[in-house]
């Protein structure tokens, strides 16, 4: 199965639930010239119960009927995918392509890394750990040598999952004992990580301390010591977001982006929830990019974003 595919399977509990509220978008693609307004407004319902969020659904429709506007075209398919994809592009390129007319092209570039330690943070349940054994080995499949750090000591056996996996993959693992310094565990796979000239370290992370305050505060420990390692590093800092938590996960990825700055964020389990329009409120408040997205379980169904392949996918 291609990823096309893949990604399309992986978004049709979305999908179904835009066609539901909305009617199925194939029966009112081409529009009349006075178009009933509840075909707006049930559209925009549809956006809403899809967790895109009223205040980005609104621009969406406002999107549209400026595509419509200038393309003259009357096709709402064609001026929703091109409204939606522009909600999914950083803000200085949006503005540029609402003056060029829309028509965005798409976005291969949100693998290129600034660095070569990757910290991976996000709260317990994501699927954090084996988010980072399925990079390892997309990494590794495109001749990049990788290095992993478990850096989760707070969980038990979390070191020894990653453990399992860099063994599968055949991916070096730094380890400390259960309940250990997680900075110094950090620290030494960095200096390691120079010294053997590996291409990607990706650090893990604790995702759950007894309190929140507690939880910040060790991820900024430990982004600080990867940077006393390497003063350049660590060149990326990746929140693992789970889907199906929603506008609730969100509320977490700013906490995080407040307490360590995020540089991406990778969307896992998007196949288990009906609201996958989370991604675009995710990409507008967070101000980063999507890195990676997943749709099941298997390493193939973690991909990189590509904003016009996730809304060909999204709209079928």
């Amino acid at each position: 199965m291609s990823w096309l595919e893949r990604l399309k399977n992986g978004l049709s509990k979305t999908r179904t639930a835009i066609n539901q509220m909305a009617g199925p978008l194939g029966a009112i693609e081409i529009l009349a010239e006075k178009p009933d307004p509840t075909t707006f407004e049930d559209l925009e319902f549809a956006l809403i119960g899809a967790d895109v969020g009223a205040k980005y659904a609104s621009e969406i429709l406002d999107d549209v009927r400026d595509y419509m506007k200038q393309s003259g075209k009357r096709d709402l398919r064609e001026a929703l995918a091109q409204a939606l994809t522009v909600q999914l592009e950083p803000d200085a390129f949006r503005a540029k392509l609402r003056q060029a007319g829309f028509t965005p092209d798409a976005k291969k570039s949100t693998v290129d890394l600034k660095g070569k330690v990757i910290l991976m943070i996000g709260v317990n349940g994501v699927g954090k750990t084996t988010t980072i054994a399925k990079l390892g080995q997309y990494y590794t499949s495109k001749n990049k040598t990788v290095m992993f750090a478990a850096g989760d000591t707070f969980r038990a056996a979390a070191g020894t999952q990653l453990g399992v996996w860099g063994e599968r993959l055949g991916i070096s693992v730094v380890q400390g004992l259960d309940g250990s310094d997680p900075a110094a565990v950090a620290f030494d796979a960095t200096t390691a990580r120079k010294a053997r000239d590996v291409d990607l370290l990706f650090v893990d992370t604790a995702g759950r301390l007894h309190n929140k305050h507690n939880l910040m505060e060790e991820l900024k420990k430990v982004k600080r010591t990867i940077e006393k390692a390497d003063a350049k590093e660590p060149g990326e800092v990746w929140l693992v977001l789970d889907a199906v938590t929603g506008q609730n996960g969100l509320e977490q990825a700013k906490k995080f982006h407040e307490a360590v700055g995020l540089t991406g964020v990778i969307v896992t389990k998007l196949d288990g929830t009906s609201k996958g329009g989370i991604v675009i409120p995710i990409v507008r408040e967070l101000g980063v990019p999507l890195k990676f997205i997943g749709v099941g379980e298997k390493a193939e169904d973690l991909q990189p974003f590509d904003a016009k392949e996730f809304v060909d996918a999204l709209l079928g």
